[in-house]
């Protein structure tokens, strides 16, 4: 989850050999979106650890009476825990309400960042647009020329 102190986490995809073992397959994969929820969520952990809440750690489901189930996979246990809705003796626990409001802790949690939208920017016009198409041309160009 946590590489060199960066902070992200790596989910993989099928790669361009068309290998089938990241695809879902019904008895293989029980709740793919899991996999999503389960790396966000571990990222809002470490920013409730960071600023200093109690909290249950993400795999210690079974330490509160959860199991992984069939089809929904761990679906019960992470609503409850997005809810703060786990019980236990001492009252109800899991992520406090407020980290949801909260940026990551730490400064050095940015330092990596960039903006989305310049990534995801889509031409507003027809010059932005033949400029793409240009540009994508004369990358693919220099990929094979090289």
């Amino acid at each position: 989850m946590d590489y060199y102190g960066i902070g992200f986490s790596n989910i993989r995809l099928p790669n361009d050999s068309k290998s089938y073992i990241y695809k879902y397959n019904s008895r293989i994969n029980t709740f793919p979106e899991e996999v999503f929820l389960h790396e966000f969520l571990h990222s809002l952990e470490r920013n409730a650890k960071e600023y200093g809440y109690e909290r249950p750690e993400l795999h210690d489901y079974e330490k509160y009476g959860y199991e992984n189930e069939k089809i929904i996979g761990q679906k019960k246990w992470y609503t409850d825990y997005m809810n703060k809705e786990i019980r236990t003796t001492a009252g109800n626990t899991g992520l406090p309400t407020e980290i949801y409001t909260l940026k990551p802790a730490k400064s050095s949690n940015f330092y990596y960042s960039y903006k989305m939208e310049n990534v995801f920017k889509e031409p507003e016009n027809i010059i932005e647009e033949i400029r793409e198409l240009i540009g994508n041309i004369t990358n693919k160009l220099s990929r094979i020329t090289n």
